[in-house]
């Protein structure tokens, strides 16, 4: 029985490894993209009308296309109908595809995977993926993940050693305890690992490397490992002793198509013969030399491929014959079903034959519940297909932009905005224009009369417009109908008015009744004496009464935001002098009342404002956001951490309020704002840094790194060290701050296991796989702080190319392609040594290396900063020791010239290398005439 296992097990490995490479084989032998039946011109809507549009249920645009004459060179598709539903290829390959961008940027194809029996005595097992078709490449956006106990699994660029990324897959002793955990995650302990791709592959190889002593024998291990590269895969512990995983489970990868006949848009525009843009379309290349593709001109949509066809972006006339529901929900416009029902493809719905209206985004179908013209969303109950998995991955993704800096902020999609809320809602708007360009355009929405144009912001970021009727009118604003916004009748309506109520167009009025004056006169003044007395003397009992109610109602607030924990950590000894507990009378007083001019900004724990104690001293006060015993925890964890630590390089805390709904914090006021905006906001407006302030504040963020890490009186981990809480005051001195995240540890300790927090760009990769936070941690994180000095780049950027790329990436590849000048700022190259940067970027290159192991503590950060700082002025004594010479040389006012070099060295000193800034002192005089 034994024997006949393991034949069938070899049997099926075989078959796997067969079938992993016949779509290389069968697109070498028939040619995925021939060149026989692919058009190389662009084509007619009427060449094309012949062609097939759909296979099944998914939907096939040109380039894209099944048939002779139907398809692009390279793009040609392949339906099988004898399949229920029908299922497509890509060409003549079996690489399934499920989907096909409108915009031909791409496809979602079925996930890759690779099933590998451990064989007893061999350790390493390698596997190769090449593109289906030639330029075609795996999108940055997938994921690798593993499925097997005991095994380092290596993803690498193929044919080279560099090593993309890595991950381990460790089990429990025995399948009795794998089968009694219920982890749905691929944490790296659980049988499962992953690996996030940062970068578009054409092709990439594997190593897989057994644990020693991880497999004695078949029969008491598991006797395979699954390795699936996929967009998303929602883990099961089934899926360790199946032979394969649950396909269910699983989501297809996505591949961009760029036309390949030329390899960039210069080259494609010289022979217009074969150019596949069509007149009203844009040429962009996606990568160097790696092809190209078309998209319409701004204010237009539709298919770039095909002459004429590029069209308005929106139209806002409708058929009259349109469906108008489904169910029982009513569906407006410019929401429809069918051409000509809808205002542009965005807002284009289906109606499936159980009555769902389906939004269909082509990565995923969500159930719409709701339609609101009134705020501009759709509310979505659950997201069809796999709901739990595709409802865990909707989460993960709003959590990932809506809280980091991945996309600064901008929409999902270019007109859908995630927000995940008590429900799912998914904001929209017309065009990305502004009401006042979209008002002299021919396709402008807000058709109807006594409607207005809105803009829609997502914070501070500007998505688009939409249309609203008027404040007293109701209906579509879409619509160019007489009764499209109807007046609203406020006096049909309760609680508008309680007198007599006259209705007008957009507006009601209330008048007062009719009565007799003598008659009021008389009761008024014979009720009034008596009223008198009796409102006098309660007065005073009802003054008490609340004075009591709100004394009782504070002191529950105090003892929900535990303050009696905190009355017992700030009376310790060694912080009386520097905290204290504030009464919410005091800081209502200095803020007045929280007034929203006094906000200096918001984040996402809450909102903090500026206050005048009554001692005239200017503070930060900090109120948190939302009302959550986490919150209130991450609050008490901070004022726990900021009363031990004493560094002038650290924002100190004053106190804290706890007889508010929501805890206070109150800190010293820091004017000169964060260390982001001065190296990411228009220069044009703050003073650009030079290359001694960019060391400066590096060497004290990492001395106060340094301080928490190892003089602290317990070791304290940041966890969010990012250049937005890089504070700088009035001296542009830095002041490390937000300690919500923050961990402490016992001095035996090493590291701590956590749920992985942090931001986008400045995570720790070790950090984020195995959930084991280390004071390495906090070093990567400053290392990417350190080429953000260097490079002025944001964490997460839009690189030439137009495509997102992470900072540390691309400075590492900088580095190891010889390119360091190239792309660090150009005001270092014009000031610093070569020297200088050298160092740095040296020192930046070791706090950036994937193992934490490898990386230097942050004591040895700052060290070396500090080196390099004190080396600068030794070189330039050096120099000024042949100032006579070099005086003589010059001309003969060079007395004069070199006066004004020390007049300006003065001034830089003063005002420690940036000048024209800012000052505490002018914020404090200017806050002099706000209301206390």
């Amino acid at each position: 029985m034994r024997s006949s296992t393991s034949a069938m097990m070899v049997s099926m490995l075989h078959l796997l490894m067969f079938l992993a490479t016949v779509p290389q084989a069968w697109a070498a032998v028939h040619g995925v993209a021939r060149g026989g039946g692919g058009l190389l011109h662009i084509p007619s809507v009427a060449s094309l009308a012949h062609c097939h549009s759909q296979c099944g249920n998914i939907s096939i645009s040109y380039p894209f296309g099944i048939g002779p004459d139907c398809f692009r060179q390279g793009f040609e598709l392949t339906c099988d109908t004898t399949t229920r539903p029908p299922t497509l290829f890509l060409g003549n390959s079996t690489t399934q595809i499920t989907y096909v961008d409108d915009d031909a940027v791409g496809v979602v194809a079925s996930a890759i995977g690779f099933n590998i029996t451990l064989i007893p005595g061999v350790h390493t097992y390698n596997r190769t993926w090449e593109a289906p078709v030639k330029g075609f490449m795996l999108g940055e956006d997938s994921s690798l993940y593993v499925v097997g106990c005991d095994v380092d699994l290596y993803l690498l660029s193929h044919n080279t050693t560099d090593i993309i990324g890595a991950c381990t897959s460790s089990c429990a002793d025995n399948r009795q305890t794998m089968e009694n955990t219920n982890a749905e995650s691929c944490q790296g302990n659980n049988g499962c690992c992953s690996i996030w791709l940062q970068q578009d592959l054409q092709a990439f190889w594997l190593k897989l490397v057994r644990h020693d002593g991880a497999v004695a024998e078949p029969e008491e291990v598991l006797p395979n490992v699954k390795v699936i590269m996929s967009q998303y895969y929602d883990f099961h512990t089934d899926d360790l002793y199946s032979s394969w995983v649950n396909s269910s489970n699983l989501r297809g990868v996505w591949l961009q198509t760029p036309i390949m006949d030329q390899p960039s848009c210069g080259s494609a525009q010289i022979n217009k013969d074969n150019y596949a843009c069509n007149d009203e379309s844009t040429c962009r290349n996606l990568l160097p030399g790696k092809g190209y593709y078309c998209s319409c001109n701004s204010l237009m949509d539709g298919n770039p491929y095909i002459r004429d066809g590029c069209i308005a972006a929106y139209n806002p006339k409708v058929k009259e014959d349109c469906t108008k529901s489904c169910g029982n929900m009513t569906i407006p416009f410019p929401f429809g079903f069918e051409a000509g029902c809808f205002g542009k493809s965005n807002f284009r719905l289906n109606c499936t034959a159980n009555k769902i209206t389906i939004l269909d985004r082509g990565y995923a179908q969500y159930r719409v519940t709701k339609v609101s013209l009134d705020n501009g969303s759709l509310t979505v109950s659950n997201m069809l297909n796999n709901t739990s998995s595709n409802n865990a991955q909707i989460t993960a993704y709003t959590a990932q932009y809506k809280d980091h800096a991945v996309y600064e902020g901008q929409a999902f999609e270019d007109l859908f905005d995630f927000s995940k809320e008590d429900e799912i809602k998914i904001r929209w708007v017309v065009a990305n224009l502004t009401c006042q360009t979209a008002t002299r355009s021919a396709t402008y929405a807000c058709i109807s009369n006594h409607s207005s144009c809105v803009h829609v912001y997502r914070g501070k970021i500007f998505l688009g417009y939409r249309c609203k009727c008027n404040n007293g009118f109701q209906g579509n604003p879409y619509l160019e109908l007489e009764d499209a916004c109807t007046d609203i009748n406020e006096c049909s309506l309760p609680n508008y008015c309680n007198e007599t109520c006259q209705n007008y167009e957009g507006g009601y009025k209330c008048t007062p009744y009719k009565r007799n004056l003598l008659l009021g006169i008389a009761i008024g003044i014979g009720c009034g004496l008596g009223s008198i007395v009796i409102a006098l003397g309660a007065a005073v009992l009802v003054n008490k009464w609340k004075k009591g109610i709100q004394k009782r109602i504070r002191r529950e607030y105090f003892k929900k935001n535990q303050g009696l924990l905190l009355e017992q950590l700030i009376s310790d000894e060694s912080v009386t002098n520097k905290t204290k507990i504030f009464s919410l009378e005091e800081l209502e007083e200095a803020t007045n009342n929280f007034d929203a001019t006094r906000v200096l900004g918001r984040g996402g724990h809450g909102t903090v404002y500026k206050g005048i104690l009554s001692d005239q001293h200017v503070v930060a006060i900090k109120k948190s956001k939302i009302v959550e015993q986490t919150e209130i925890d991450q609050f008490i964890n901070e004022v726990a951490i900021l009363t031990q630590i004493i560094h002038r390089n650290v924002v100190k805390l004053f106190g804290c309020c706890l007889e508010a709904e929501v805890p206070l914090l109150v800190y010293e006021f820091v004017s000169n704002g964060t260390l982001y905006d001065l190296l990411h906001t228009d220069i044009t407006v703050k003073c650009i840094l030079s290359w001694d302030d960019r060391i400066r504040i590096a060497v004290e963020a990492a001395g106060a790194l340094a301080y928490l890490h190892s003089a602290a009186a317990i070791p304290i981990f940041h966890r969010d060290v990012k250049s937005s809480n890089i504070l700088l005051d009035d001296s542009f001195t830095t002041k490390v701050s937000d300690f919500g995240a923050s961990r402490s540890l016992s001095l035996d300790e090493t590291h701590v296991m956590t749920i992985v927090q942090g931001t986008f760009g400045y995570l720790d990769p070790e950090y984020y796989q195995t959930g084991q936070l280390t004071e390495k941690s906090d070093v990567y994180s400053f290392g990417v702080i350190l080429v953000e000095l260097l490079t002025r780049k944001k964490p997460i950027f839009i690189n030439d190319s137009g495509s997102k790329q992470s900072l540390s990436h691309y400075f590492i590849e900088g580095i190891q392609d010889g390119a360091l000048k190239e792309i660090i700022d150009s005001n270092i190259v014009e000031e610093a040594d070569q020297e200088d940067i050298d160092d740095i970027a040296s020192l930046t290159e070791a706090c950036l290396k994937i193992k934490g192991g490898d990386r230097p503590t942050m004591k040895e950060v700052e060290m070396r900063l500090q080196f390099i700082r004190t080396k600068r002025p030794r070189r330039t004594q050096n120099l000024h020791g042949n100032d006579g010479e070099i005086e003589a040389l010059l001309s003969p006012n060079a007395r004069n010239h070199h006066e004004h070099i020390n007049l300006v060295n003065e001034a830089h000193l003063t005002s420690q290398g940036i000048s024209g800034c800012y000052s505490l002192e002018q914020e404090f005089a200017s806050s002099i005439s706000l209301p206390r």
